[in-house]
């Protein structure tokens, strides 16, 4: 048993109490997240380099080979990806140009229904490469410094405005122009352009990738947090998850550990259910309070908490299901070519959306 110092009401009133409380003595699971993001950081990383191969063949075209192309490529692909699901949407078939980034989209959809944008604090090799970062200034600065009040919340809004951009550019377009634009060559060979756009950086691009490193170093989570608009269309479907981290107000006592702890700089400790695009489902927060079945994960509008790692894995499970069912259907390699892609390869100075 572990007594607890008295607190001040958070109403301020003059009373004081004197709580005797159970220690949180349930497994911290950021070991588990960790695993998990460095598993698909490999598998990004081994894609990377399969991609690379892929390529080279092209510059080094052998006429009647066929050379492997990853379709986890895709995944690097996310407007093309929701130009599918509009396709989908609009005949009820997946586009046969990059059918893997279809199931790769829904797969993360997927996951933000059952545990808000999970995919951004498990996943996704980006987020994960942002919080390192973020660690490494939090140790640097020793205090981790946080964006002024008065620019955190327009600088908020950048990811939903490059959101709100691309979702108005694409719900409107019919399904003959989605189907030009998701065959043409230009999106054929969307993949390599991206590769090249990295491989032969511009000055401009450069310096714009270290601004956002250094940034990144500076404030946690810069990019993920004010530009992904990835994160955005996630934080907003995360809100329709009915699970969701609760706060037991009578057996809180204040510490706010919670909130130190939240990478995302959420106020937990003042709310009895979090709701909030910002959340990543890191579960840092349920860590770290110190009292057991303080905060628990529930499934709204039910009052039985549920066990992190039950709700982890349930996200991970429609995760894998997703991408799964591509392969299993057979849509989840496209079926063009080599020979076409090095005569798209070749041309690609000329190909133009």
């Amino acid at each position: 048993m572990l007594k607890a110092q008295p607190l001040y009401m958070s109403d301020k009133k003059a009373a004081v109490r004197k709580l005797t409380i159970v220690k949180n003595d349930e497994k911290p699971i950021q070991n588990y997240r960790f695993a998990s993001q460095l598993f698909f950081l490999a598998i990004c990383v081994w894609i990377g380099i399969e991609f690379t191969v892929f390529v080279f063949h092209l510059e080094h075209f052998v006429p009647g080979m066929e050379y492997y192309r990853p379709p986890g490529v895709e995944a690097f692909l996310p407007i093309s990806a929701l130009m599918s699901l509009s396709y989908f949407l609009q005949t009820g078939f997946v586009h046969q140009v990059h059918p893997a980034g279809f199931f790769i989209f829904m797969g993360i959809a997927g996951m933000s229904l059952i545990a808000g944008k999970s995919f951004c604090s498990w996943v996704c090799p980006v987020g994960f490469l942002s919080e390192l970062t973020g660690e490494f200034g939090k140790k640097l600065f020793r205090n981790k410094l946080n964006m002024p009040k008065f620019l955190d919340i327009p600088f908020r809004s950048l990811k939903y405005l490059l959101l709100g951009f691309f979702a108005f550019s694409i719900i409107g377009l019919s399904t003959i122009e989605l189907r030009a634009f998701l065959s043409s060559d230009y999106n054929t060979i969307a993949d390599i352009k991206l590769f090249e756009f990295f491989r032969n950086l511009s000055p401009f691009a450069f310096y714009t990738l270290v601004s956002l490193l250094v940034l990144s170093v500076l404030f946690r989570n810069f990019w993920c947090r004010y530009l992904c608009p990835y994160g955005a269309f996630l934080g907003v479907i995360g809100l329709l998850s009915p699970t969701k981290i609760t706060r037991n107000a009578s057996s809180c006592i204040d510490c706010s550990l919670c909130n130190k702890a939240c990478p995302s700089r959420i106020t937990v400790s003042k709310r009895k259910v979090v709701l909030s695009d910002e959340c990543t489902s890191c579960m840092a927060c349920v860590d770290a309070c110190p009292v057991k079945d303080t905060l628990n994960y529930k499934v709204l509008p039910m009052r039985t908490s549920r066990r992190k790692t039950l709700i982890a894995a349930a996200a991970l499970f429609v995760f894998g299901s997703a991408l799964a069912t591509g392969v299993i259907t057979g849509q989840w390699s496209n079926k063009i070519p080599t020979a076409v892609y090095q005569q798209i390869y070749e041309n690609r100075d000329a190909v133009s959306h």
